[in-house]
């Protein structure tokens, strides 16, 4: 079964078995849901914290921020019919490292899991797993079958949260 493979604010669901992967996040976060009940599953790549002065690339790139990425991705979800409740969606965070600047100046990371972390809260969602931080870029792959999510980081065995 072929994968769903995500860029930079893009956004996936999947409710027929398929994978769905990121390749590098970096101080990207990527925030997964999945739905047990329905094995349905949705990731989103986000890579900065706001939309406010960009609500061009907003309109045209949901996923791009999280405060328009974590909505877009409920709503894509509940088009699919797997409405997203507090109680019954699982959510997971990874990512969030600072690859770019290792004196951590700009903190683009950081600011993007506080950001996810505030939205998450608003829409009442609950995460119940997270790999955040660092200083490594890894890749993710959300199994929508079993809500299980295995990352992998140069150098460094694939492992499950």
């Amino acid at each position: 079964m072929e994968e769903i493979l995500l860029g930079i604010g893009d956004i996936g669901v999947a409710t027929d078995g398929r994978p769905i992967r990121t390749k590098g996040l970096g101080s990207c976060v990527a925030v997964s849901l999945w739905i047990p009940a329905r094995k349905a599953a949705g990731l989103v790549q986000i890579a900065l914290p706001e939309s406010r002065i960009h609500a061009r690339k907003a309109s045209e790139k949901p996923g791009y921020f999280a405060d328009t990425g974590i909505p877009a991705l409920i709503a894509e979800m509940q088009d699919q019919g797997c409405p997203v409740s507090g109680g019954e969606a699982e959510v997971k965070i990874m990512g969030g490292a600072e690859v770019m600047n290792t004196n951590d100046v700009f903190n683009i990371g950081e600011h993007n899991v506080a950001a996810v972390r505030r939205i998450l809260s608003q829409q009442k969602l609950r995460v119940v797993a997270e790999e955040v931080g660092g200083h490594a870029s890894k890749a993710v792959t959300l199994f929508s079958r079993t809500g299980d999510v295995m990352l992998s980081s140069p150098g460094q065995p694939e492992w499950y949260i």
